[in-house]
């Protein structure tokens, strides 16, 4: 499984990607994690299972949308409070629920 997040630089999301890794290591899963910039993230759908965009994208879900649309990719935005704790466990249980269908 691969998880996609998308910000202004990818900085931010780079830190975020990190420790959804170390969780996914924990719980023994086989996740892939990439953080990409926002204007580079159209570049990696291809692969993905979910694109998770940081909360100051939130405007611009619909446009991911529309791209992602045609990889049959669902596109989320990360919540507040995950995104600004670089909750990494909290972020991998969101992907998984939204992948799983639990959240849409």
């Amino acid at each position: 499984m691969k998880i996609l997040l998308c910000c202004g630089a990818g900085m931010s999301s780079g830190f975020l990607a990190n420790n959804v890794k170390k969780a996914a290591k924990k719980r023994m899963l086989n996740i892939s994690v990439e953080a990409k910039s926002h204007v580079d993230a159209a570049n990696h759908l291809t692969d993905a299972d979910v694109l998770l965009l940081g909360p100051h994208y939130s405007t611009e879900k619909e446009k991911f949308e529309k791209v992602a649309e045609q990889y049959h990719l669902t596109v989320a935005v990360i919540p507040g409070d995950i995104y600004g704790m670089l909750d990494g466990d909290a972020l991998l249980e969101y992907a998984l629920s939204i992948i799983k269908g639990e959240i849409g």
